[in-house]
């Protein structure tokens, strides 16, 4: 094995092989975080942003070339820390899906106890492509499933139904999201096979616990068509472009839901978070709806002493008294 090979882990070490490369000088000004709403089909309410990656230098502007040189590097670790520093700095009080790269599961940046993942207040979502899933199929069952538990946070699957893997091994990672491939939703309002197909597919998710997203839509037809499919939340041009300031939410459907509606729905926080607990029989907004009642302004009644026994006798006046 060379030394190359035995380095490839960069840790910071002056003189380490690829300390000095593109993507390793790169900080976090230099790095461009939006926002994209996944929004809940049936009432229209906010449900958490993707945090996607936009670099200010124009020879990595597209972030497929960025990933891609980060890959020759082998700095996926590293730039993946970077991103998530830039975005939980700028986004401190939402529920966020974050894409982790494959290649970051072999590497020990996503482990590491400082690393922001751990800090975020509201719940995260970790997006693993479906790709990624089969090729890296250990480091996903031991390395990500692991963080998953340490940092309280949520397994996604991404671009499900692309067919670079079977279904046991997507199965086995018990995700909590599943997110339908885009080239399923594109134009499905007009393609009743993809209809059944997607139908079946969201059933299924659903018996195995998880929940489905429905990316990349981009037309009212089409948001239509996923809801009738019983998908749960969508993301796309429909609804709103990649912002930063959190971009507002265009919500074209009828709200079938009784939730409470608008864009900026506050997400829950992450549960068990800074060992606080909640009480729920105090805190709870139904116990708080039954003890709703006005405090009445009559003065309590004192209790009444209890009777004397019916064998007791009254005592005999004192002298003088009435």
């Amino acid at each position: 094995m060379s030394d190359d090979r035995l380095n490839w882990t960069f840790t910071g070490a002056p003189g380490q092989p690829g300390a000095g490369g593109a993507i390793r000088s790169l900080t976090t000004n230099d790095i461009n975080m939006v926002f994209q709403p996944i929004v809940d089909v049936a009432t229209g309410v906010l449900f958490a942003h993707e945090a996607l990656v936009r670099c200010k230098l124009p020879q990595f502007a597209a972030p497929p070339i960025l990933f891609a040189a980060a890959e020759k590097e082998r700095a996926c670790g590293y730039l993946g820390s970077v991103i998530r520093q830039q975005t939980f700095e700028r986004c401190t009080d939402a529920a966020l899906f974050i894409n982790v790269h494959p290649e970051e599961l072999s590497q020990r940046w996503l482990v590491r106890p400082d690393d922001p993942l751990y800090f975020h207040e509201r719940e995260v979502y970790l997006e693993i492509t479906e790709s990624a899933a089969f090729t890296h199929y250990d480091l996903c069952m031991s390395v990500l499933k692991d963080v998953c538990a340490r940092a309280g946070v949520h397994l996604v699957v991404d671009d499900y139904g692309a067919g670079h893997s079977n279904l046991g091994r997507i199965l086995d990672l018990n995700p909590k999201i599943v997110k339908l491939d885009g080239a399923l939703i594109r134009g499905i309002d007009k393609d009743p096979r993809r209809q059944i197909m997607v139908r079946h597919m969201v059933a299924l998710c659903v018996d195995l616990g998880a929940k489905v997203v429905a990316e990349c839509v981009e037309t009212v037809e089409e948001l239509k068509a996923v809801a009738d499919q019983g998908v749960h939340y969508a993301q796309g041009y429909v609804l709103a472009r990649p912002a930063f300031p959190m971009p507002e939410i265009n919500f074209p459907l009828a709200r079938r839901g009784t939730g409470t509606t608008g864009a900026r729905l506050r997400p829950p926080p992450k549960p068990g978070i800074k060992g606080l607990t909640l009480d729920t029989t105090a805190a709870s907004p139904a116990a708080a709806k039954g003890n709703s009642k006005k405090p009445s302004k009559r003065p309590s009644r004192r209790p009444t002493p209890p009777a004397l026994p019916a064998q007791a006798k009254r005592p005999p006046p004192l002298p003088g008294a009435r």
